[in-house]
C-alpha cells in the first residue's frame, strides 16, 4: 500500500504553493480532464461494459456525457464565480464596506460509488477543481475495470501532488479516512454515510453525504398514463435499476393501477423484448451477494410482470410487484435493483401521511395534469429533489441543485452548485479611519444607546 501519509503531506505543500488558486491554472485542469475522457472514451465504455454490462449509449448517457457537459459549463462560467462579491453593509457599520471571497478548503476526499463509477467521481472532481482545491479521489473496488480507467485518466492529466487516484477496498477507505482532510465528499449508503460522517468530525472536516432512500413515484388519475408508464419504466430500470434516484415504488391512485400496470408491462417488452435476460444492452447486478439481495425480496410478494434472475449472469428481469403493501419486506429498504412495486392511494391527504412516515428521500417523482395537485405534493413533503411528469432527468442539469436531505444526504453539487459546496465563503468588512463615531466605545450613556437602537432598528 501507498504510504497515505507521505502523499497527503506532499498535496498538502503542493496546496501551498497557491499555484491552484490561479482561475487559469483552475480552466487549463478542467480541459486537460476534458482532453482525457475523450480521449479513453472507448476505454471507459468498454470498462463500463465488464462492471455492469453497461451499452455504449447508455456510458455515453448517463457517464461521459453527463461529465463533459459539466466540464464545458464551469470553464465557461468559472471567471464569474470567482470574483469577490461585494456587499451593502447596514447604517449600524456606517463607512464600511463588505466583500465575500470563494476559497479553497484545501485538500478534498472523494470517495465515489460503483453505480455510475465515471460520472459520480469525476463529477465531483470538477467542483474540487473548479474551487480550487486538490483532491484525493477512492473510487469502487467494486468498479475496478473503470476505477483502473479513471486511475489512467487522472495519472496522464494531473501532477500526483495536486489529484491523485487511490484504489483499494474497505481498507484503503478507512486508511484515507484518518486523514486530517479539509472537505470531504461522499457518494454511497446511508449506512456507510455514518461512517464517513463520524470520521469526519473527528477532525471536524465538513461533509457532503450524497446518499439515497425509497424515491416514490406518485401518479394522479389525471396523468397521461402511456407517456407515464414509458417514462417510469425508464428511469426504473436504467441500470438495472441501481440508481440512487430510481423510482424506488409507484404509488397509484387506484382508479388507473390497471391501466399503468398495462403500459408499463407494454414498455418494459418494448425496451428490452421478450427476453431481457438474453438482451445484450440490459446490465447486471453488480455482486452476487446483491443478486441474492433482490431475488430474496422478490420471493414472497406478488409478481405481476418478470421475477427471473439468472445467478450466472447476475441479471434479473425488469420486475412489477403489485398489491403491495406498506409493510411488506421490499418496502423496507431502498431496493437498489429492477424490482417496482405499485401500491394504490384513493386520498392525496393519506398517500402523503404515508409517505410522511418514512425517511426523507433522495427523489420524488410526481406525474399529473393538475397544478394544485402538484404543488399541494411539493409544498407538503420535503425531498432532495426530483421531476414533474418525468424520472431521473433532474440530476443531469448543471443549473440545477442535486442532493439529498435528512437520511438522503446534504449538501449539493453540479454546476455553480459544486463550485459552491468545494469553496469556503471568506466575508472581510473594510472599513474607513474616518469618520470614527466613539458610539460603540466606552464610557457607555443612556444617550448612546439611544442611538445605538436608532443606528440598529
Amino acid at each position: 500500500m501507498e504510504n497515505i501519509d507521505d502523499i497527503f503531506t506532499g498535496m498538502k505543500k503542493y496546496f501551498d504553493t497557491d499555484i491552484t488558486k490561479s482561475v487559469f491554472f483552475r480552466q487549463k485542469q478542467l480541459t486537460a480532464l476534458e482532453t482525457n475522457i475523450k480521449k479513453y472514451e472507448k476505454e471507459i465504455i468498454a470498462a463500463l461494459k465488464q462492471d455492469l454490462n453497461k451499452a455504449p449509449q447508455e456510458s455515453y448517457m448517463t457517464e461521459i456525457g453527463i461529465v463533459l457537459e459539466e466540464i464545458k459549463y464551469t470553464i465557461k462560467h468559472l471567471a464569474s464565480w470567482t470574483k469577490k462579491k461585494p456587499r451593502r453593509m447596514p447604517l449600524s457599520q456606517f463607512a464600511s464596506t463588505g466583500t465575500v471571497y470563494s476559497e479553497p478548503y484545501g485538500i478534498v476526499l472523494i470517495i465515489s460509488p460503483w453505480n455510475y463509477p465515471l460520472q459520480l467521481t469525476l463529477s465531483p472532481l470538477v467542483g474540487s477543481i473548479a474551487a480550487g482545491n486538490c483532491a484525493i479521489i477512492k473510487p469502487s473496488e467494486f468498479s475496478p475495470h473503470t476505477s483502473a480507467v479513471i486511475s489512467k485518466i487522472i495519472k496522464e492529466a494531473f501532477e500526483a501532488n495536486y489529484i491523485t487516484v487511490m484504489e483499494g477496498d474497505i481498507t484503503m477507505s478507512q486508511s484515507l479516512l484518518q486523514q486530517p482532510f479539509d472537505y470531504i465528499f461522499f457518494t454511497g449508503s446511508p449506512k456507510v454515510g455514518k461512517i464517513v460522517m463520524t470520521a469526519a468530525a473527528k477532525h471536524l472536516t465538513p461533509v457532503t453525504l450524497e446518499l439515497g432512500g425509497k424515491s416514490p413515484c406518485i401518479v394522479h388519475e389525471s396523468a397521461d398514463i402511456p407517456i407515464t408508464a414509458k417514462r417510469i419504466a425508464f428511469g426504473k430500470f436504467l441500470n438495472a435499476g441501481q440508481t440512487c434516484v430510481a423510482p424506488d415504488y409507484i404509488l397509484v391512485h387506484e382508479s388507473i393501477e390497471e391501466q399503468l400496470l398495462y403500459y408499463l408491462k407494454k414498455y418494459i417488452i418494448g425496451f428490452l423484448g421478450d427476453s431481457p435476460l438474453t438482451n445484450d444492452e440490459y446490465p447486471k447486478i453488480i455482486t452476487e451477494q446483491h443478486f441474492k439481495r433482490l431475488m430474496a425480496l422478490i420471493a414472497e410478494e406478488n409478481i405481476f410482470y418478470g421475477g427471473i434472475g439468472d445467478a450466472e449472469t447476475r441479471k434479473i428481469e425488469p420486475t412489477i410487484l403489485s398489491k403491495t403493501t406498506w409493510d411488506a419486506p421490499v418496502m423496507a429498504e431502498e431496493i437498489f435493483g429492477p424490482i417496482l412495486p405499485v401500491l394504490t392511494y384513493s386520498r392525496t391527504e393519506q398517500a402523503i401521511i404515508d409517505i410522511k412516515k418514512r425517511p426523507k428521500p433522495l427523489a420524488l417523482y410526481i406525474f399529473a395534469k393538475n397544478t394544485a395537485w402538484e404543488n399541494e405534493i411539493i409544498n407538503s413533503l420535503s425531498f432532495g429533489g426530483g421531476c414533474i411528469n418525468d424520472t431521473i432527468t433532474h440530476l443531469v442539469s448543471p443549473k440545477l441543485p442535486f442532493g439529498g436531505v435528512g437520511q438522503s444526504g446534504m449538501g449539493t453539487y453540479h454546476g455553480k452548485y459544486s463550485f459552491e459546496t468545494f469553496s469556503h465563503k471568506k466575508a472581510i468588512l473594510r472599513k474607513k479611519y474616518l469618520p470614527d463615531i466613539g458610539l460603540r466605545y466606552h464610557p457607555y450613556s443612556e444617550k448612546k444607546l439611544k442611538w445605538i437602537k436608532l443606528f440598529m432598528r
